[in-house]
């Protein structure tokens, strides 16, 4: 699994559920990557189709493949309401580099609730060790031990 950081540029939603009684709903986006976690701003609202355009840095270090999405709307004077979730595969994005804005699914309790849009980066981490290093090619070489002869 590749090393390095990932870029998730967070851009909009439509079709969520509107379910708030009075009001437009204020969507966010909580991301999880691990145990890594990001919140979005609150679209105060926004109703169905937010617009965010927020980007989030995450540290991929380990074999986890998935980032988790959970759309939330707040709410002031009781719990914020799930309103779905997206889960992305990032093995895509870690072998090209990068995905172009892309719409997935958002689901709650199994069934299609909507569509969340993000775009995907994926810079990997250079690894010293492979890396070419002139200052120490004259140490322990061929250059050394030849002009013992």
């Amino acid at each position: 699994m590749p090393r390095g950081t990932l870029e998730v540029i967070l851009i909009s939603a439509k079709g969520l559920d509107d379910n708030d009684f009075l009001s437009s709903i204020d969507p966010y986006v909580i991301l999880t990557y691990r145990a890594q976690e990001h919140k979005s701003t609150v679209q105060k609202d926004a109703g169905s189709n937010p617009q965010w355009n927020e980007s989030f840095l995450f540290t991929v270090s380990d074999s986890a493949s998935e980032l988790h999405l959970k759309i939330m709307d707040k709410d002031n004077f009781s719990q914020d309401d799930f309103l779905g979730e997206a889960t992305i595969y990032l093995d895509p994005v870690l072998e090209a580099g990068s995905l172009p804005e892309t719409a997935y699914k958002v689901v709650k309790d199994e069934e299609y609730c909507g569509e969340i849009k993000v775009a995907l980066t994926f810079t990997a981490e250079r690894n010293q060790e492979q890396s070419y290093d002139a200052e120490n090619e004259n140490y322990g070489g061929w250059r050394q031990s030849s002009g013992e002869f």
